[in-house]
């Protein structure tokens, strides 16, 4: 069975990088009383994340009608993760669930199989419960960080370093 950390509720929950553009690390981190937890992600999971949360959202209140909207509202000083950043794993996979008695949704990162010597019984999975406004806030916050990052080239789609990069499109041409 795998290694669960749960958080029930958080009394936070973020998503942040470190580094410079172009060498940043993505965070998830959770914090409930003196309990932190963070994950390292992608940030590609990062901006899918934020998109699927919004069509969970969206889904949540088509079923239950009764549910007030999730606010979307974040300060930014609040949302910067919190040292000591302690990654616990890296998640590979990414999901949402929902308490409808306690109106609590559910993310839940598990961490990938690196090797084969590793038991899936060894891995690592966290289970961050929070409110629905404390996730949106998060997705929102996700696509602001994931947007700071380096510009993406027109041609190729791919990231450009400050001096330009060798476009594909453009048979290497410097861009």
């Amino acid at each position: 069975m795998p290694k669960t950390i749960e958080l029930r509720p958080v009394d936070h929950i973020t998503t942040d990088a470190i580094g410079p553009a172009g060498q940043r690390v993505f965070y998830i981190q959770a914090w409930k009383e003196e309990r932190i937890v963070a994950v390292i992600v992608e940030k590609v999971q990062v901006q899918s994340l934020a998109v699927a949360i919004e069509q969970f959202l969206a889904e949540l209140n088509t079923k239950h009608v009764d549910l007030p909207n999730a606010s979307a509202e974040f300060d930014e000083a609040q949302m910067h993760i919190h040292p000591p950043v302690d990654a616990i794993f890296r998640a590979a996979e990414i999901g949402l669930g929902y308490d409808a008695e306690q109106d609590l949704v559910a993310l839940e990162l598990r961490e990938g199989v690196e090797s084969p010597e590793i038991a899936s019984d060894e891995l690592h999975v966290a289970r961050l419960w929070c409110t629905r406004s404390q996730l949106r806030s998060m997705a929102n916050w996700g696509i602001e960080i994931a947007s700071r990052g380096r510009p993406t080239c027109p041609q190729c789609g791919e990231p450009m370093d400050p001096a330009g990069h060798f476009c594909v499109k453009k048979n290497g041409h410097k861009h």
